[in-house]
């Protein structure tokens, strides 16, 4: 058998003082094979990003493990490669610069020449030849994310992790980098694990889609696996009963389980405190308890008289 290139074994976590904790994700158990690519889809504030820091190494488990390929996940490492949902691109470095900049954390042997050419084919995967040494705010967004996705390989993380990169991207532009993470993992082999909010995103690039209940305590639901044969054209797949059928099985499990943590969920009755606004005309300007006969019954036309003089004297003050 096989060691899982990801696993994550009876992971909770959870923040804040002992009676005041919020348990975020209770109870997480995953595994991801060598090359698989999966995709996990939420609710926003399910813990998603949350999940995404855990198997960075980022966020410490508060008890199960994370591990990559048997070893356990300490701490971030350039064999985890992270794609955030910002671009977290250097303002003062160019397209170049910044990949250099990664490349030359971690292979510090590499000579200048080398890097040259090394960066340059990643800059070439992504579609960037010609904006070598344009700054990223002389970039579009797309171009942004696609430098970001280009640094990101120039390390060869075994892992690629994808924490909703595309989401705040226009519709064309999303389409298009799809594409793009679909051309390079099918033409460089990688573990990819993707978080998204979107099903014919998951779809269309996954080989198994995994459900995420809503939070609290949010959990890996059921799983669906992806058999649509690849590639995948978008232009067909519409038409395609079998991505239609399992489009249409995964939205409604995710519909099904957020019904149901709803009438799970217990709304907090908060007591407001009783007090009436400040009287500018009393010498003792101080906040009161509110009376029954300040209170208003349901329905009475009753209106305090406030002569226009109060309202002056109050605003001047």
């Amino acid at each position: 058998m096989t060691t899982p290139a990801m696993e994550i074994d009876a992971v909770d976590i959870g923040f804040g003082p002992p009676g005041q904790r919020t348990e975020v994700l209770s109870d997480i158990n995953l595994k991801v094979e060598k090359n698989e690519f999966v995709a996990i889809i939420g609710f926003s504030g399910s813990g998603k990003s949350t999940l995404m820091n855990l198997l960075a190494g980022i966020q410490p488990a508060s008890s199960g493990e994370v591990r990559m390929n048997g070893t356990p996940v300490r701490e971030p490492g350039p064999e985890l490669g992270i794609l955030f949902q910002n671009y977290s691109l250097l303002p003062w470095l160019s397209v170049y610069g910044n990949i250099d900049l990664a490349v030359k954390q971690v292979f510090p042997a590499k000579t200048a020449a080398e890097r040259k050419d090394y960066i340059q084919r990643y800059i070439d995967m992504v579609s960037l030849s010609g904006s070598e040494w344009k700054k990223p705010s002389e970039l579009s967004g797309g171009m942004r994310q696609r430098l970001s996705l280009a640094r990101t390989l120039s390390m060869q993380p075994e892992v690629l992790l994808l924490d909703e990169p595309l989401s705040a991207l226009d519709a064309l532009t999303r389409a298009n980098l799809q594409d793009e993470i679909i051309r390079i993992w099918e033409e460089d082999r990688r573990t990819v694990i993707m978080i998204t909010n979107d099903v014919d995103e998951a779809v269309l690039m996954a080989d198994r889609i995994i459900a995420l209940t809503p939070g609290p305590k949010a959990t890996l639901g059921k799983s669906f696996p992806v058999t649509l044969d690849r590639p995948r054209d978008r232009t067909t797949l519409n038409f395609n009963p079998e991505f239609i059928a399992l489009r249409n099985e995964v939205t409604k499990y995710m519909i099904g389980i957020n019904e149901e943590a709803k009438k799970l969920r217990v709304s907090a009755d908060l007591p407001l405190p009783g007090l009436m606004p400040i009287d500018f005309n009393s010498h003792d300007r101080k906040p009161r308890v509110a009376q029954t006969s300040d209170l208003i019954a349901p329905g009475s036309q009753q209106v305090p008289e406030v002569e226009e003089r109060e309202l002056v004297g109050a605003a001047d003050e």
